[in-house]
């Protein structure tokens, strides 16, 4: 557990700044255009790139791909949850109208909308996180190239 207490640190640190950043585009009434949520992935990067710079700078020669890789895939997954809890805390008692407004369609179509968003924003965010982690150990793993 020792191992994973500064990845869980950033993951809570990451997702409040992605409720953060809901909750300013809320204010400025553009927290319904999805087009927005594209900065998630540079929040969630972020915080991923700098758990892992953190724990190769501590570790030095014992950094291993795989530990690196769980750390990065911690931050990004306990950000996701703490971030999907607040975003259905948002929909379903803050603004209840808010899953109407993101997409006049779906609602009408679906009977269980609210769990298909839920669910796509949870989704969403695992994948980017392990996307990211999978590229930012390209920069953090140790070549195997022998020296010349």
């Amino acid at each position: 557990m020792k191992n994973l207490t500064l990845p869980i640190r950033f993951g809570i640190v990451t997702s409040a700044v992605l409720i953060a950043y809901f909750l300013i585009l809320s204010l400025v009434g553009k927290h319904t255009n999805i087009f927005f949520s594209l900065f998630n992935g540079v929040i969630t990067g972020f915080g991923i790139y700098e758990t892992l710079k953190i724990i190769k700078l501590r570790e030095g020669n014992r950094f291993t791909y795989g530990s690196g890789f769980k750390a990065g895939i911690t931050t990004g997954v306990v950000a996701t949850i703490l971030f999907t809890i607040f975003f259905a805390f948002y929909a379903t008692e803050l603004n209840s109208a808010f899953l109407e407004e993101l997409s006049q369609v779906w609602a009408k179509d679906y009977s269980n909308f609210k769990g298909i968003v839920f669910f796509t924003v949870a989704i969403m965010g695992v994948a980017t996180s392990i996307v990211l982690t999978l590229t930012f150990m390209q920069l953090f793993k140790t070549s195997n190239n022998l020296k010349k």
